[in-house]
């Protein structure tokens, strides 16, 4: 049997904590404004299937591994800090890139690289392990059902991708890409900025 209670208690807290804007958002808010809206889905998809990773890791007491090793706690930290650093200069870059260099090819298809990107910055941000760390490990009792396992995941999965969705969905349609071509300068260094702060608040919190 399922128990809801333990679901609703997920779906709340999740819930509140998504759309507090965090790396995710500003990966997917600079995707879904500069390249198609195939490739901030894209992006979603990636972050969604990590999401699930430390959902499905926190169910089974991640918490109790990083307590035991808090090192290794301190090391995906500063890791996960040096990516998004390195991400926010990478937009800052390409704020002042110019037309021909902001149109050499990709290494690799867009989709793919895009589903790359939304899994290398959710699994660089410290603060999603934390957040299922705690959830799980103070919300959810020790030991669940097989069924409240999976409505636990779907719960998590639909809530992400409807919220992540929504977003790339709503800044990928074609009146707000063009009103970022003419901001393109400003809006790459605001999200490199936001990216970069972001990483330095990590590697010292």
């Amino acid at each position: 049997m399922v128990d809801w209670s333990v679901i609703a208690t997920v779906f709340s807290v999740y819930a509140a904590s998504a759309v507090i804007p965090g790396p995710n958002f500003v990966a997917i808010t600079h995707k879904a404004v500069t390249g198609k809206r195939s490739d901030a889905l894209a992006l979603v998809a990636g972050i969604v299937t990590v999401n699930l990773f430390w959902a499905t890791c926190a169910i089974l007491g991640i918490g109790v591994v990083f307590a035991m090793f808090p090192w290794l706690a301190v090391g995906v930290r500063l890791v996960g800090a040096a990516y998004l650093i390195w991400f926010g200069l990478r937009l800052v870059g390409s704020a002042r890139a110019t037309p021909s260099e902001a149109r050499h090819p990709p290494k690799m298809p867009r989709f793919r690289g895009a589903f790359l990107q939304g899994v290398a910055t959710n699994i660089a941000n410290p603060k999603s392990i934390a957040f299922y760390a705690a959830v799980f490990s103070s919300a959810v009792p020790a030991h669940v059902s097989t069924q409240t396992f999976f409505a636990m995941l779907v719960t998590v999965g639909v809530s992400a991708t409807c919220w992540y969705g929504a977003v790339a969905l709503v800044l990928s349609h074609a009146t707000i890409a063009t009103a970022y071509r003419r901001a393109k300068a400003w809006i790459d260094l605001t999200c490199g900025g936001l990216m970069i702060a972001l990483g330095i608040r990590q590697a010292f919190r």
